[in-house]
């Protein structure tokens, strides 16, 4: 199965971040560069604004090997933010406007400082939202990970948490066997924690992301979808469902190019072009740092190595407002699965 796959077998085929560009701004699949595309809608250069998310990637270690990670996530990662760049964005967070503090990985669960660095993050921002983004089958394992679910819940943490179907079947064949059966026995515990429960304002939120080179349904008619069966078949509550685009980026633009569907990816991308969505792209607010203290306009950048744009400002560790501010956003081909239909972001559709 693919969960048990070492990652020399699985990345066979999988090029590396610079080749990823390349082939992204070299192949002609008959597109517009994406610079071009917002220029002719006016909205060239595309800038941030005030900053108020700080998404912070503690690692790319994982217990799961899914198919469509686009971090090429798994067991046998090595990079690890250390407790010195998290203090790095403790100070950072002490001096800017951050509202909302995003901890990805990987499994963030998984880097040894977690706990130390959420009940840190919690004294220095105690009125900011802290979300972990988590799949939820840690949830389960023994010793170190037992008592996860009662810890996030004392912090209150919000949870963000990839489901991307509520069938067993198209869950475990994207995540690895057994994958669906221990994520509904995870939600059921945080159920009983009082995550989506109206009376506890603990959020406990689902993503969803298409099984192949598709875009997402609609995002409400999906949560409803999720809601019915989720509740009649496990007896489960969740609060919000996300729906996100697959990026061209890692596994999932393997994929594409091994089966040949990459040009007719990117061509449905394009076609989709929403400029609406420009308006509310999520690197416009949001600033992600690396797992080394590196800063990128967005996760996706961060995994395709594209550092900021005209900014002295390349590190966690000499974060500046006025330098980072209305900053002009690095651009690829890849943000085409951000602006196609109602636009994507890690926080759902846009429109």
């Amino acid at each position: 199965m693919l969960n048990q796959q070492s990652r020399s077998e699985r990345n066979s085929t999988l090029p590396d971040a610079s080749t990823q560009v390349k082939l992204l701004e070299e192949t002609d699949c008959g597109i517009l560069p994406f610079a071009s595309k917002i220029a002719a809608s006016g909205s060239l250069p595309l800038r941030s604004g005030e900053i108020e998310v700080l998404q912070i990637n503690t690692g790319y270690r994982c217990n799961l090997l899914c198919r469509h990670c686009h971090v090429d996530a798994g067991p046998d990662r090595t990079e690890m933010m250390t407790r010195q760049t998290m203090q790095h964005c403790l100070e950072a967070i002490k001096r800017g406007t951050i509202k909302t503090i995003d901890i990805t990985g990987g499994a963030p669960e998984m880097n040894p400082e977690f706990r130390w660095f959420i009940e840190s993050l919690r004294r220095v921002a105690p009125e900011a939202e802290i979300i972990v983004r988590s799949n939820l089958t840690l949830l389960l394992a023994a010793s170190t990970f037992s008592s996860l679910g009662e810890f996030l819940k004392e912090h209150r943490i919000t949870i963000i948490a990839s489901l991307p179907c509520y069938t067993k079947e198209n869950v475990d064949l994207i995540r690895g066997k057994g994958v669906f059966d221990r994520s509904i026995e995870a939600l059921k515990r945080l159920n009983l924690l009082g995550y989506a429960k109206k009376e506890s304002n603990l959020e406990l939120n689902l993503v969803y992301n298409p099984g192949g080179p598709s875009l997402p349904a609609c995002q409400a008619q999906l949560e409803a979808e999720y809601r019915s069966h989720l509740m009649e078949e496990h007896g489960i509550h969740f609060s919000h469902l996300y729906t996100i685009t697959n990026m061209p980026v890692s596994r999932f633009l393997g994929e594409l190019l091994e089966n040949g569907s990459y040009c007719r990816y990117m061509n449905l991308l394009e076609k989709n072009f929403n400029p609406l969505a420009l308006e509310t792209l999520m690197c416009r607010t949001t600033l992600s740092v690396g797992w080394d203290g590196a800063l990128y306009d967005c996760d996706f950048n961060q995994m395709l190595h594209l550092p900021l744009r005209d900014s002295a400002v390349r590190h966690i560790s000499q974060f500046s407002l006025e330098r980072l501010q209305n900053r002009q956003i690095s651009l690829g081909q890849h943000c085409y699965g951000c602006t196609a239909g109602a636009g994507s972001s890690c926080q759902g559709s846009l429109l």
